[in-house]
């Protein structure tokens, strides 16, 4: 007798997730090895990174710590908990949004504009797709707190919702969205401090 063996379940939604990070990865590797071409065939020195980019990874790692405490409270139906970081994330993920655009104003001010030269181009270019990319996912971190607000309020719908598999998904699929997203800014600014070392 034969017995089948039953093949793991992969989600669409997780198949779509990573085909997206996949894609973003390679935007990121192809802009980081142009620039180092750039650099080398231009003979120019890199660009000084404004202190607030380093200032804007707090509020990314904010985020991320803060998703795993949202994961923790949907495990042990916290509600009340878990509504209110996924609104803390929001208001951090805007805070970093801001002082990026603060970041991008210090840069004019120093006269280091994105037509300045092909280093400080680079810096907006590749600070900019990052910043697309936060401001991507902030429609379904929104959606999924509004969600959350409105189901979570009578005990009845509490029991459905942290019952419901496509709620776990969801959640699971944005704190893997918002951890990559905060190693690539991470990324990002180490690969650009070490260009500035060794100019």
């Amino acid at each position: 007798m034969s017995h089948e063996t039953k093949q793991p379940y992969i989600h669409p939604m997780d198949i779509l997730l990573t085909l997206v990070l996949g894609s973003i990865t390679a935007l990121f590797m192809g802009f980081s090895v142009a620039y180092i071409y750039s650099r080398f065939q231009s003979g120019q020195s890199p660009v000084q990174i404004p202190i607030l980019f380093y200032v804007n990874t707090f509020f990314l790692l904010g985020t991320s710590y803060l998703f795993i405490l949202t994961r923790r409270a949907y495990i042990e139906d916290k509600s009340l908990l878990f509504k209110k970081l996924l609104w803390v994330i929001l208001v951090l993920s805007l805070g970093f949004l801001l002082s990026q655009i603060l970041a991008w104003s210090q840069m004019i001010q120093l006269n280091q504009t994105i037509t300045s030269g092909t280093m400080s181009s680079y810096l907006y270019i590749l600070s900019g797709i990052h910043f697309i990319h936060v401001i991507g996912g902030l429609p379904f971190l929104i959606h999924f707190a509004r969600e959350a607000e409105k189901r979570l309020k009578l005990p009845e719908s509490m029991l459905l919702y942290f019952s419901d598999p496509s709620k776990e998904r969801h959640l699971r699929m944005l704190t893997t969205y918002w951890h990559f997203i905060d190693v690539l800014w991470i990324y990002l600014l180490i690969f650009l401090m070490i260009n500035r070392w060794i100019s």
